[in-house]
């Protein structure tokens, strides 16, 4: 392997992760996300039902071009987020990266599009507990109190998947390395290299190195373009989760789309 190598830790130490569990875990998470939204499409459904007519009269009164505009950059996020993963399969880290900071920006572009259409609201006083819709039909009151609540909670998913995929970009963008274990007779037997010099002196980074020594955690970087680097299950597995973090905060906006702005 190209780079170099340093040693991180000195013991009996076994490194092990379960990239099948950890996809496993993520879909489970997203299995309650849906159960949450869910709740509240019932709830929309139940209420739409019993009052067609005044949710039909505040639909019209929100912005239908916003909603369009921030449906396309969502769905242009998803797109990038889904490129990044394959980028990222075929060792691609930097392109992976600016992908990942382009969705970042197209998730920062949508909540300033929502802030912009909320404080249209809240200057006509269009919002739960306003005088204004203290005076409405319980009908209004209802689509108000769900439409910002249910955008609202959208909103601070976009806001976590936004800083997801940031954590996914500012990891993607470190040197990758390879954890290895080895022990004191391996290490010893490393001759002419900086290893076999750390053994010989018995001491690396403040560690004693010696006969009493079960195992030592090598910690090696290499190349990133090389084979090694190109479909890394550590990075693969970690993209891949904040991917699909971020299609299901877009598929639920494709549903509060249609609901909001466009069946009046």
């Amino acid at each position: 392997m190209n780079g170099t190598a340093t040693m991180a830790a000195v013991g009996e130490h076994h490194e092990h992760k379960d990239y099948g569990a950890a996809k496993l875990g993520m879909w489970l998470f997203l299995f309650t996300e849906m159960l949450l939204f869910g709740g509240m499409f019932l709830l929309y459904a139940i209420y739409r039902a019993k009052y067609p007519e005044a949710f039909h009269f505040r639909a019209l009164e929100l912005d239908v071009t916003m909603g369009c505009i921030n449906t396309l950059v969502l769905l242009t996020s998803s797109m990038t987020a889904a490129m990044s993963l394959t980028a990222v399969q075929k060792g691609n880290r930097r392109v992976a990266v600016w992908l990942l900071i382009f969705t970042i920006v197209c998730a920062i572009a949508f909540l300033v599009i929502k802030y912009f259409e909320w404080t249209a609201k809240f200057d006509h006083h269009i919002y739960p507990g306003s005088d204004v819709m203290g005076d409405a039909h319980r009908g209004e009151q209802i689509f108000i109190i769900l439409y910002f609540m249910m955008t609202g909670v959208h909103g601070l998913h976009v806001v976590i998947g936004g800083a997801l995929l940031g954590v996914v970009a500012w990891k993607l963008a470190q040197k990758p390395f390879h954890v290895s274990h080895l022990s004191f007779e391996q290490v010893k037997h490393l001759q002419g290299s900086k290893l076999g010099a750390a053994a010989d002196s018995a001491q690396w980074e403040g560690a004693k190195i010696d006969g009493n020594v079960s195992e030592v955690v090598v910690r090696t970087t290499y190349d990133q373009k090389s084979e090694k680097a190109k479909g890394d299950r550590r990075y693969v597995g970690l993209t891949e989760n904040a991917a699909l973090y971020w299609h299901i905060v877009d598929a639920i906006w494709i549903f509060l789309f249609p609901l909001f702005y466009l069946i009046t």
